[in-house]
């Protein structure tokens, strides 16, 4: 992941952070707000290929949203096997850094302009980084694709 990230030209800073019960209590203990927390979020497209939603926390993706920016119909969440399979990364450990394939990257527009919290590519592990940065690095797709939880 932080050499994916180095080839990218981006500036992370992977920290260890205990586990955490709740979106709250994981912000509490990094010293960010919840909506700097970023789930990156594997999706599976009706043709069998993936693609990654980045979604701030304390939102949840708006699938109606979404399909439209991708221009698709139909869109659906891989088991987690499906979503190790695609990434390399298990469940609550997956960022689009250094995954074993580099999948589309669509992200919320809410997350421009701050410092982001992704997950680590391990348990236990948070990856900070400019939001903004990331988004160019990745050539990611920028919309509204998000509702509240």
């Amino acid at each position: 992941m932080r050499a994916h990230a180095a080839r990218l030209g981006l500036d992370v800073e992977v920290v260890s952070r205990p586990h955490a019960r709740s979106l709250a209590e994981a912000a509490q203990l990094l010293g960010i707000e919840p909506g700097d927390i970023v789930k990156s979020l594997v999706v599976r497209r009706s043709d069998g290929e993936y693609l990654f939603a980045l979604v701030p926390g304390g939102r949840k993706i708006d699938w109606a949203k979404l399909r439209a920016v991708v221009g698709v119909n139909r869109l659906s969440l891989p088991d987690a096997g499906q979503a190790k399979e695609a990434t390399g990364y298990e469940r609550g450990t997956i960022t689009p850094l250094g995954s074993t394939t580099a999948w589309p990257v669509f992200a919320d527009e809410r997350i421009r302009g701050r410092r982001v919290a992704l997950g680590g590519g391990a348990h236990g592990l948070s990856t900070f980084v400019d939001a903004d940065a990331l988004l160019s690095a990745l050539d990611a797709t920028v919309a509204d694709i998000t509702a509240e939880e």
